[in-house]
């Protein structure tokens, strides 16, 4: 049998340009391969006719039919004597239960043949399933002339991931198989974690070994909101040998069962032809580089999908604003990007210097605007009611807030969506400014703790110097002490823990749901421990109100971490 597995790059709710590009992806195929090639069967990953994740959207009827009315066009388009499979929303069928589900369809000669819904509905970390979905009550092989296909769609495959937050009691892949499958297909919308692709194979090594049969695995690809798709779908012998591997864009891997090889058909150019992998494919990417693929899909998708070309962004002269500058023109050429530096009176000449050095070095745009005359505007203004109390927070806090109107005035007038540059670490414990620092449409960084910021900025480093190319970010952004410089002499330190203490309590308390006493356990002073966790719980009100982030570990702020806004913390009791 002979399967190409499409990685996609579906808009959510773009029906007919989701069709048409599958429409058009299929006679790609078909014009590439020679007759006695062409593949016996093309899949699409999960979802792949309404795109991941619609969320809310699936209370609107409009979409239900929008999604069914795509399937039906396909249906009377695709050419004939080729097997299509193409994941969509349709209406729960039975009498009980939510009125979704989560369907994959065969299509062919104008007819669908083969129907599958998913069986597991996740409902940890940025999944919501159940809460729209009825779950399929059987399972399913789809028998064609050259063999037996199970489909198990993405949760259906991960039922037991070592490190799954939901146990679940049906296994559908044992089942596929005890039905007797040849190959087991997994459509898929995986989102993006880094070294997640790991899991993957582990998953698929695993399935293999219990069936003897190759697995398929079909992602997606693109970015949606804080999500990113980054493919990779890969193709797994009965040996566990990867046959075939493609990379983060739009692409077919197509796998022969008999013969077990595997060709690539890269989309993104036109003029691209099929490259024959005759061996094993090296999956081992160093986690900078995924990290950084993912922010530039995410960058790039946002922008697309939302109808922007060009961004802005505040430039300090810090290496958070420097890294995302860096990035941005990676992901959309440095002449779509804007960086503004708006100086105060506290605001350091090696700071001026360093913005201008990295927009040099980057070939970006610098436009300079000071603060001072607004700044000074404000304090006439207020010099009454605040007379006889100190200079604090308060006037701190207005200077990143003419910073951020400024940004989006510069936003508006250009037509350019406008990028926030806070970390991780600043997110967490709420060293940033709700109407200030925090504007934007779009935090490419703000699932960075700090110390990967500097790991991630010296992983750029160290790349353009093997490449023989100027480094993009100056020496001396990399070593400057953290600052805001929104007072005289002010670090980071003055008010947070060191990074690398601060980070160490986040990630256990974050992303491990550690209690305070294990935190402490682990080697961390409790009174820091007990004040970064107080801080973090009352940030919580910044974070509902901040810009989406780019999502690249397993426990992201947004949708995937939802906590109440007015609590006791009681983690510190």
């Amino acid at each position: 049998m002979r399967v190409s597995l499409v990685q996609l790059n579906s808009t959510i709710g773009d029906f007919k340009g989701n069709a048409d590009r599958m429409l058009a992806i299929v006679d790609r195929i078909l014009a590439t391969f020679a007759a006695s090639e062409k593949p016996d069967l093309i899949v699409f990953p999960e979802q792949s006719l309404c795109g991941y994740p619609p969320m809310d959207l699936l209370d609107q009827e409009s979409f239900l039919f929008g999604s069914i009315a795509a399937l039906r066009r396909l249906q009377k388009l695709l050419p004939a004597n080729i097997a299509v499979g193409v994941g969509y929303v349709d209406k729960n069928r039975e009498r009980a239960g939510k009125s979704l589900v989560n369907t994959y369809s065969v299509l062919y000669n104008g007819r669908v043949v083969f129907t599958q819904a998913k069986t597991l509905l996740p409902t940890y970390d940025v999944f919501d399933e159940a809460r729209y979905f009825e779950p399929a009550r059987a399972r399913h092989v789809f028998a064609q002339g050259c063999g037996r296909v199970g489909f198990a769609i993405c949760e259906d495959f991960w039922w037991e991931a070592p490190d799954a937050s939901q146990k679940y009691r049906i296994d559908p892949v044992k089942e596929l198989m005890d039905e007797g499958a040849d190959v087991l297909i997994v459509p898929s919308a995986s989102p993006f974690i880094a070294g997640k692709l790991t899991t993957r194979l582990n998953l698929a090594e695993k399935a293999v070994r219990s069936g003897s049969i190759p697995v398929l695995y079909c992602n997606a690809v693109g970015a949606n909101d804080s999500l990113v798709f980054d493919g990779r779908s890969f193709a797994m012998a009965e040996d566990t040998s990867i046959r075939g591997m493609c990379g983060w864009g739009e692409e077919v891997l197509t796998y022969d069962t008999k013969s077990g090889q595997a060709s690539r058909l890269v989309l993104d150019t036109p003029s691209a032809l099929p490259e024959i992998l005759d061996g094993p494919t090296d999956v081992q990417v160093e986690r900078y580089e995924e990290i950084r693929r993912a922010i530039l899909v995410g960058i790039q998708d946002y922008l697309r999908k939302s109808g922007f070309s060009r961004v802005c962004l505040g430039l300090s002269g810090g290496i958070d604003s420097a890294l995302v500058a860096v990035l941005a023109a990676q992901a959309l050429g440095p002449q779509n990007v804007t960086c503004i530096s708006m100086p105060s009176r506290f605001s350091s000449s090696g700071s001026l210097d360093d913005a201008v050095e990295l927009c040099r070095r980057n070939g970006l745009r610098l436009e300079r605007i000071p603060i001072e005359v607004p700044f000074t505007a404000f304090l006439d203004t207020l010099a009454v009611p605040f007379a006889g109390r100190p200079y604090d927070t308060t006037e701190e806090n207005l200077q990143a807030r003419i910073r951020g109107t400024l940004l989006m005035a510069w936003s508006n007038k250009f037509n350019a969506l406008l990028l926030t540059t806070g970390n991780k670490s600043e997110v967490a414990t709420g060293y940033c400014t709700l109407y200030g620092d925090m504007n934007g449409s779009l935090a490419p960084i703000a699932d960075l703790y700090k110390t990967e910021v500097y790991g991630l900025a010296a992983y750029l480093n160290e790349t353009a110097a093997a490449q023989g190319r100027e480094e993009p970010i100056p020496e001396a952004i990399m070593h400057k002490a953290p600052s805001a410089e929104l007072r005289h002499n002010q670090k980071d330190q003055d008010t947070l823990p060191e990074y690398a203490v601060l980070d160490g309590i986040l990630r256990l308390y974050i992303e491990e749901n550690r209690t305070m006493d294990e935190i402490v356990e682990a080697g961390y002073d409790r009174t820091t421990v007990r004040r970064t966790l107080e801080m973090t719980a009352k940030a919580e009100y910044k974070r509902r109100q901040g810009a989406p982030a780019i999502k690249v570990s397993k426990r992201a702020f947004g949708v995937g971490r939802r906590l109440p806004l007015a609590r006791a913390i009681h983690e510190v009791n």
